[in-house]
């Protein structure tokens, strides 16, 4: 068993009474520090018929500086965007993740737009984490003669700095996880178990680009033309898919992310799969972040309290929001944001240690499960 595990802190956000916006749900916050030091979350609120905006919202602490609660704050994004809108009137941003992108000067959101199209991964940015303001939709190179801006994706989120290239060069670097037909969890969980990884699908990502804003267009990135895949599933609580969570945080030991992984509940011989999202840790090499150095052989949180396994989806616990404690002195202290059944927003705490275990999986490509 791994010695790194999150200690739960409690529910800080859940549907606000009289709420349209929050009448399905409030889960899955972005976490960052503003200009004014203060913590704002931007989680996902779900109206009647799936209807999702990003909100902002400023955390409360408490005087032993543990998040106590938040103050709503407004809106910021609600579908406007065609590639946010479905023919029905529906439609979606949801799901973001927050990195404030150095060679950029800028705070980036990185959110899924959900259209009649199915789910892309969009962007926007601001400079002060109020106003915000869209980039359009994430655009990529070909891979293996597959267009991947045609591709559903998700979880997307940035590193802070310009890394280096699988050709050396410097650029900015975005996880993600692709979702190619056949390899979603309810369709993977069809298929018997044990069985080999599908090596090339079912993946979190890293996908390279300039690190510059276009010149003939100054408020969109250039294309993503260099793909590779950086892990896929390897262990038994993550079977079915992995996908990137928190955004990369630079500590002692290299690249930090809190990632999550499904496993398939069901009985033996039943019809029915009840899936299970848990969340793990990988550390990722400083200098050359496709190498990874630590990854979590066992969840460091998984679906316990009656709040994670009973809401809109039961059995999740999804963190997607990240905060070193930089505020307390305490740079290997980190709280992490996570969904709750797909309806409420918790909070645990990481403390790193000063040595990584030695337990883990280090070179997951080679294993099957």
């Amino acid at each position: 068993m791994s010695r790194l595990k999150l200690r739960r802190i409690g529910m800080l956000m859940e549907p606000e009474p009289g709420n349209p916006h929050e009448v399905e749900g409030v889960l899955n916050p972005a976490a960052a520090r503003g200009p004014d030091g203060q913590l704002y979350l931007f989680p996902r609120l779900v109206a009647k018929g799936n209807y999702s905006r990003i909100g902002i919202a400023r955390v409360r602490f408490n005087d032993a500086g543990d998040p106590a609660g938040v103050e709503r704050l407004d809106i910021a994004l609600e579908p406007e965007a065609d590639y946010e809108r479905r023919a029905d009137g529906g439609g979606g941003c949801e799901d973001p993740r927050i990195t404030f992108v150095e060679p950029l000067k800028r705070y980036i959101m990185t959110y899924t737009a959900y259209s009649s199209s199915g789910p892309r991964i969009a962007l926007a940015e601001s400079e002060d984490l109020i106003y915000w303001q869209r980039m359009g939709l994430a655009t990529f190179a070909l891979w293996r003669g597959v267009e991947l801006g045609d591709e559903d994706d998700k979880d997307a989120s940035f590193f802070p700095v310009a890394i280096h290239n699988p050709s050396g060069h410097r650029e900015l670097a975005m996880l993600h996880r692709p979702l190619f037909s056949g390899t979603r969890p309810e369709e993977s969980a069809c298929n018997p178990s044990p069985r080999a990884v599908d090596l090339d699908r079912e993946s979190i990502w890293i996908s390279y680009c300039p690190p510059t804003l276009e010149h003939h267009n100054p408020d969109r990135l250039g294309r993503f033309t260099s793909h590779h895949r950086l892990a896929i599933p390897v262990s038994p609580w993550e079977r079915l898919k992995i996908g990137a969570g928190t955004p990369p945080v630079l500590t002692r030991h290299g690249w930090l992310i809190l990632y999550h992984g499904v496993s398939d509940l069901a009985k033996p011989n039943s019809e029915v799969h009840q899936l299970c999202y848990s969340a793990g840790v990988m550390v990722l090499s400083e200098k050359h972040p496709q190498v990874i150095r630590y990854r979590s052989a066992e969840p460091v949180l998984k679906p316990e309290l009656p709040a994670e396994r009973h809401g809109t989806i039961a059995n999740v616990v999804f963190p997607t929001g990240i905060d070193r404690r930089d505020d307390l002195g305490l740079p290997d202290r980190f709280d992490v944001y996570y969904g709750m059944a797909d309806n409420r927003i918790g909070v645990a705490r990481l403390d790193l240690p000063e040595v990584l275990p030695a337990a883990g999986e280090i070179n997951p490509l080679k294993a099957t499960i």
